[in-house]
């Protein structure tokens, strides 16, 4: 799956990026969204304000090398995950990254989101895995990124942020929404009382009767 770049295109991008921050999602120039468009991926462009960003500031990096320095604009520190995943999840054309405050604090803590409600299934089994940390932008964070996201459409970074695909940009989004929601719903469970968890069997049925549920693909 994959889209045209267009103009039209990085500037629904540009909108998302708008309200995530205006939701809370992110925070300054955090966070960042790319899309498959052929052999290439378009990706939002390191410390621009969401409100200061155009069309034509997007870059474009190949899907099998890294950025030509030649360019034009400089594309996000984390082009490189955003690259492994557009290459491992052909199905997903689209990679949102964000710092929600909530998922982010799970994170901190060094945990994963377990199936503290049924919405979980959202990102294709019964957690919402945590992956190590490494240096934002490195080749390690990729790697561990691809293989924490083989079977997932989302996951959260150690002492950093989150990460979701989908394949729509709507579809990436809510996912994202879902996520920090969620671990706002697990944070709050555990500041009362002990949260309780789903089994992998209720969890099983929950993915079987969960189907396409939310935006399209």
């Amino acid at each position: 799956m994959t889209h045209t770049d267009s103009t039209s295109l990085r500037q629904a991008i540009i909108d998302s990026c708008r309200w995530m921050y205006a939701s809370g999602l992110n925070q300054g120039t955090s966070g960042n969204i790319s899309m498959r468009c052929g052999d290439h991926m378009i990706i939002t462009p390191s410390g621009i304000p969401y409100d200061q960003l155009q069309p034509d500031m997007f870059c474009r990096v190949p899907l099998n090398a890294d950025p030509d320095p030649s360019d034009d604009g400089k594309p996000s520190s984390e082009w490189r995950f955003h690259q492994a995943l557009l290459n491992t999840k052909p199905e997903q054309p689209v990679v949102v990254h964000a710092h929600p405050a909530h998922a982010t604090a799970i994170a901190v803590q060094g945990r994963a989101i377990p199936a503290c409600h049924y919405m979980v299934a959202a990102f294709g089994g019964n957690n919402v895995p945590l992956v190590d940390y490494a240096l934002f932008g490195s080749a390690e964070l990729a790697q561990m990124v691809t293989v924490a996201m083989a079977q997932r459409s989302g996951c959260i970074l150690a002492n950093h942020g989150a990460i979701t695909t989908g394949g729509s940009l709507a579809r990436a989004l809510w996912r994202m929404e879902e996520l920090e929601n969620l671990a706002r719903i697990y944070l709050l469970a555990q500041s009362c009382g002990v949260p309780r968890i789903l089994s992998d069997q209720q969890m099983n049925e929950v993915l079987l009767a969960f189907g396409n549920y939310g935006p399209k693909e």
